[in-house]
């Protein structure tokens, strides 16, 4: 992807300025020096330049979370945001199950940054207070809709015993195209990989918010 589509809405890009917004701030985990320090576009080089300026376009607040380390690799980063960017904004998989699906994966790395960034945006696409609250708390939401039950157990399936087993996939199966499975399933390994980034690099949540998890819990 070259440049970012001009029929962008207001909203979407709201929600990428909001998503960025939530981790640009972030500090490193303890008071030594970050391991990557928050970088700004007059700082790029050459080859970072051009994925900073489409970064820039989707958030009016600078290079932050995952894309603050991932452009010290720039040929790595492009590749990179446009998955991301259509694994956010294009996916086939409906928002609030999309979302869903990242806060799973969030929750399984207890990513501070990814739950801090996602939960909101899970609760304004519609997914539950319960859902959300009994998966921050560790626990298999009691009261999922039919998709969000797929959701959780084919994710957490994927991701925890290496394999889908034949009577999840065939539940969805009943509710999902084979382009949802198959997007549903680059969206768990893409934000592990972002969970992965977050981690490596020691981003935490602004210094004046809380983390969502807390030392010594679940």
């Amino acid at each position: 992807m070259n440049s970012t589509p001009l029929w962008l809405s207001s909203l979407t890009l709201a929600a990428a300025g909001g998503w960025l917004a939530a981790t640009m701030f972030a500090g490193p985990a303890t008071s030594k020096e970050p391991r990557f320090p928050q970088l700004t576009m007059d700082q790029l080089d050459a080859k970072q330049k051009p994925l900073g300026e489409q970064i820039m376009k989707v958030s009016s607040v600078g290079i932050g979370g995952p894309y603050n380390p991932m452009i010290r690799s720039p040929v790595l980063g492009q590749r990179l945001f446009d998955l991301f960017y259509y694994l956010r904004w294009e996916t086939s998989v409906p928002t609030k199950l999309n979302e869903f699906a990242i806060l799973i994966i969030g929750r399984q790395w207890r990513s501070q940054v990814e739950w801090f960034a996602h939960a909101p945006l899970a609760a304004k696409a519609g997914l539950s207070p319960d859902i959300i609250a009994e998966l921050k708390a560790n626990k298999r939401p009691s009261k999922m809709a039919d998709d969000e039950a797929v959701v959780y157990d084919f994710v957490t399936e994927i991701t925890t015993t290496k394999k889908v087993s034949d009577e999840t996939y065939a539940r969805a199966k009943k509710v999902f195209s084979d382009q949802q499975i198959v997007d549903l399933t680059a969206v768990a390994g893409n934000y592990v990989m972002v969970a992965m980034l977050l981690a490596m690099a020691e981003e935490t949540v602004p210094p004046d918010k809380q983390e969502p998890f807390r030392p010594g819990e679940p």
